[in-house]
């Protein structure tokens, strides 16, 4: 197991402070599994999630990279969802007509299964590359494909040589542990190109805080930010913050950011989240087992009438809500064609598609994200079902 981190990530403060640990926590929450043995017996790691009193960044100080698998096997994308993909192509036209990148390049990093560059590409970009070991170029189904690269790896200083007119990353920064390192080498590798746009996306720490989300905490998010901390990291490792945003539901991050050269200086982003900051702290830790309990005792309750239960979304959510409190749910339901008939790590709850609950008859489903309810409710009244619904 790794060492526990001396010092933050984002800013090399040391003395930063545990409030929250969890052990036997599954190392991958999106990874494919083909039988229920394989998924009972996933390796598993530790939570230590640690705050910085200086900066505000969150981490998980026993995160060990090394047992976190990014492949071909890992299926991430929520491109299923009507609702998702109209908020990422929004944001793909926005982006595009913000920043004039009209005819010009993109480079992703972390492209995921490409959805989103295909996006950009639709709303006018001259050409893409995506970057990610998990990316799956077959699935690409565009008639402006020609114009996008994919390169299945890990984005390094050995892509240095690949510039582009903006780089966009969504979804990819909570997953690195060294944070300020993997923002100075982008620095670098875009070198004096100073017009170049910098465009990131990732969840708000700040909400899973409050919210008492445990859902929201799992193994590959190794690196946690509110909107403070995640300007505050940026201006640290050489950019200018020129938009920052909530958006989908105020559950995700978008931060919009040029480079800046090296001498200039530029007004530290103020540190007045920090006192919410800690107050999230505080609840997550005084509300984390009540609200597990509560969970437990609502499903309970439905078992004890002889009913069933499942939950919607048999990704990283839901592996973090069965894991704690899965033993009277019956099983996951996804939209996600490639998910459906695999099993879920850690548990080994089996993946289903939403045609075969009425075979299930649930009392309960729990949706796994509150955004997506009315697909939900919209989808189990097609099939003539009419359970609870409730969200986390």
């Amino acid at each position: 197991m790794a060492e526990p981190a001396s010092q933050c990530q984002a800013c090399d403060q040391v003395g930063l402070e545990s409030f929250h640990s969890q052990s036997r926590v599954p190392v991958n929450s999106c990874l494919l599994l083909n039988n229920r043995d394989e998924a009972t017996d996933f390796p598993t790691g530790s939570l230590e999630l640690v705050f910085c009193p200086n900066c505000g960044f969150i981490g998980n100080d026993r995160f060990d990279p090394a047992l976190a698998e990014y492949s071909d096997r890992y299926e991430e994308t929520q491109a299923f969802s009507e609702r998702f993909v109209s908020f990422a192509s929004a944001l793909a036209r926005d982006w595009v007509e913000r920043y004039d990148l009209t005819g010009k390049s993109v480079l992703e990093i972390g492209c995921g299964k490409g959805e989103f560059l295909v996006m950009m590409a639709e709303a006018g970009i001259g050409s893409g590359i995506g970057i990610d070991p998990g990316v799956h170029p077959e699935r690409i189904d565009s008639p402006i494909g020609n114009q996008l690269q994919w390169i299945p790896d890990f984005y390094s200083e050995d892509y240095s040589h690949l510039t582009a007119d903006a780089i966009v990353c969504r979804h990819t920064l909570e997953h690195i542990a060294p944070v300020a390192e993997f923002m100075r080498m982008i620095r670098r590798n875009i070198s004096d190109r100073m017009d170049t746009v910098v465009l990131f996306e990732l969840p708000d720490v700040q909400r899973v805080l409050d919210e008492v989300a445990f859902w929201d905490v799992y193994y590959e998010h190794c690196s946690y930010f509110s909107a403070g901390s995640l300007a505050r990291l940026f201006e640290r490792t050489g950019f200018e913050v020129l938009r920052l945003e909530l958006a989908y539901d105020d559950q995700y991050l978008i931060v919009e950011a040029r480079p800046v050269a090296p001498e200039a200086s530029i007004a530290a982003w103020p540190a007045d989240d920090m006192d919410r900051l800690r107050q999230g702290v505080d609840t997550f830790r005084e509300g984390y087992r009540s609200t597990i309990g509560a969970w437990q005792k609502r499903l309970e309750a439905v078992h004890g009438r002889g009913g069933s239960a499942v939950i919607w979304g048999g990704g990283s959510k839901g592996v973090s809500f069965l894991s704690v409190a899965g033993d009277n749910v019956e099983a996951a339901v996804d939209i996600n064609p490639y998910k459906q008939g695999m099993f879920m790590a850690g548990t080994g709850h089996k993946v289903v598609a939403p045609s075969e609950l009425p075979d299930i008859d649930p009392q309960l489903v729990i949706a796994m994200n509150p955004i997506y309810l009315d697909e939900i409710a919209s989808d189990l009244g097609s099939l003539g079902l009419s359970p609870d619904i409730e969200a986390v």
